[in-house]
């Protein structure tokens, strides 16, 4: 190495300057992390469903569920993968409502699949045979994580809308 006006050149040609600005960046990141959750909700005219999928990490939902029932989960390899089942859909329950036309929609719990750092959750309501207006409350891990933001997508007769809710903001409605 030699040094030159208090900086260090690296065999590679980079300055020490660099290198600090590059570990200091990793390090903010990590030290300050993004917690976001994707809800897509479609209405299904042909089926006259709702199909919803929610993607949330898969740690975050796993400590927020141990937390409100004071139980061990592991989503990935579960003992017991109905009663993880049930704790899913007992925690999306609490955390996300929604109401298609006004009237508040019961969903059934499909499944859940893991991608990557996350797992997708699947439900479905029926009986919707057309959507004018629905009404979102979405506070999932809210309960857990201050700095939350939850993004939705909405699509109703190939039309998508989208937004965000940020902790503790949570309702969102969309008209067709």
């Amino acid at each position: 190495m030699i040094k030159l006006n208090n900086k260090f050149t690296l065999k590679n040609g980079l300055t020490s300057t660099v290198v600090f600005a590059c570990l200091w960046f990793v390090s903010v990141a990590f030290v300050h992390p993004y917690y976001v959750s994707v809800t897509e909700i479609k209405h299904n005219a042909v089926k006259k469903t709702v199909e919803i999928s929610c993607r949330m990490f898969t740690d975050n939902i796993e400590n927020a569920i141990e937390k409100l029932n004071k139980t061990q989960l592991d989503l990935l390899h579960p003992k017991d993968r109905n009663e993880a089942n049930k704790l899913l859909l007992d925690y999306i329950n609490k955390h996300l409502v929604i109401k298609v036309n006004q009237k508040i929609i019961t969903f059934k719990f499909i499944g859940y699949e893991k991608e990557e750092e996350a797992i997708w959750c699947y439900l479905e309501a029926d009986n919707i045979e057309n959507v004018k207006n629905i009404l979102i409350e979405n506070s999932l891990l809210y309960d857990f994580l201050p700095a939350q933001i939850n993004m939705m997508h909405i699509t109703v007769n190939d039309k998508r809308q989208s937004t965000k809710v940020t902790n503790p903001e949570k309702k969102a409605e969309f008209n067709f």
